[in-house]
């Protein structure tokens, strides 16, 4: 017997993986810290006791999106949602991508807009970041003006960089661009900067946020972007039938109503953050870099990069702490990224990393 194989432009696809390993702390996949807060689980748990689970969902979810469209100040019908950020853009990939069309990333970036790009069979074209890991408005616009893309997938705050985009650049970007613009915020409450309010029904632009990481949902997955209407209405006629059910549209509604919550959090790990920052970049041996996230982005200096930042990640994790290894990607070869924990986690990655690298350059 002879079992199928997977089309060709597949065969040498990885999938997605970021290690979960049994350490104390655990800073590796950019989730809150925090749970959410009992009082949104004990509301959300009474609304779906009382939820009909023998019907079918609102398959439009209409009270999630009048929610988010309230809170975003924006029309209702530029709210589109789904099964976190990721089916967002699977879904924008599925509907404005495909064999005969073109997307364009700046690398290094979040590996799944390349990665959902191959999925859904649409030639992907890079860019390059500049040593900062900006991206020059100028290269952005030759580049484009080059391929001609269909869809410009930009990151800000960029994963794994931190990077907050400028006005600037964005403004480039929607002028020179010939098809839809696509910026994945799904660390912009972190940020002080948006492109939200550039979103018109008359805009090429589709903003993309997630429930991940402010809300501490990362478990119920749940995701968004906005969009314009027309781009709205065809990314409706894509997505599977049925696709959010009641747990995670009820969890999305009811979440919104604990907003103040959320800005306390969203202000505890921006000072956080910076507590780190000025601290690792206190360190010998250490680059740190800027970031508008809940992470921050680390080289460790010296010796063979990617094998020096590899040998402090598997250090660390001996010590109990576990961090994202990116020092083997291209671009960003002995860096390691760390995401922002509580204060007491943040105490705890600080002395592992100092107990890491003494003992890799006295090696």
């Amino acid at each position: 017997m002879t079992f199928p194989e997977p089309r060709d432009s597949l065969k040498a696809l990885e999938g997605y993986h970021s290690p979960q390993l049994d350490v104390d702390v655990r800073l590796n996949t950019n989730e809150s810290p925090y749970p959410p807060p009992p009082a949104f689980v004990a509301a959300w748990l009474a609304e779906l006791g009382a939820a009909p689970l023998h019907r079918y969902p609102d398959r439009s979810a209409r009270e999630l999106r009048a929610a988010l469209a309230a809170r975003l100040d924006q029309p209702v019908e530029r709210i589109f949602c789904a099964n976190g950020s990721n089916e967002v853009l699977q879904t924008i990939l599925l509907t404005y991508g495909g064999p005969d069309r073109l997307a364009l990333v700046f690398e290094p970036t979040y590996a799944l807009h390349e990665h959902i790009a191959r999925i859904t069979a649409t030639p992907v074209v890079l860019g390059e970041r500049g040593d900062d890991f900006a991206i020059d408005p100028d290269d952005a616009r030759a580049r484009i003006d080059a391929e001609q893309p269909d869809i410009v997938f930009l990151c800000s705050p960029n994963n794994p960089t931190g990077t907050v985009d400028d006005r600037e650049l964005l403004e480039v970007v929607l002028d020179a661009a010939p098809g839809l613009v696509v910026v994945d915020e799904a660390y912009g409450e972190f940020a002080h900067r948006s492109a939200l309010d550039l979103v018109g029904d008359d805009v090429p632009l589709v903003v993309v946020r997630t429930y991940s990481k402010v809300w501490s949902l990362a478990g119920l997955r749940l995701g968004l972007c906005v969009a314009p209407p027309r781009v709205v209405a065809e990314l409706e006629k894509v997505v599977l039938p049925y696709h959010l059910d009641f747990a995670t549209q009820i969890a999305g509604t009811v979440a919104l109503r604990f907003g103040s919550e959320m800005e306390r959090r969203v202000a505890l790990l921006v000072e956080e953050r910076e507590r780190l920052f000025v601290e690792l970049g206190d360190r010998d041996g250490i680059t740190v870099f800027p970031s508008g996230a809940n992470f921050l982005l680390f080289r460790i200096e010296g010796g063979s990069p990617d094998d020096a930042g590899h040998e402090v990640w598997e250090a660390m994790v001996r010590h109990g702490v576990l961090v994202r290894d990116f020092s083997r990607w291209p671009r960003v070869e002995g860096c390691l990224r760390v995401t922002v924990g509580t204060p007491a986690e943040n105490d705890v990655f600080l002395a592992a990393l100092d107990a890491a690298m003494e003992e890799v350059q006295g090696a």
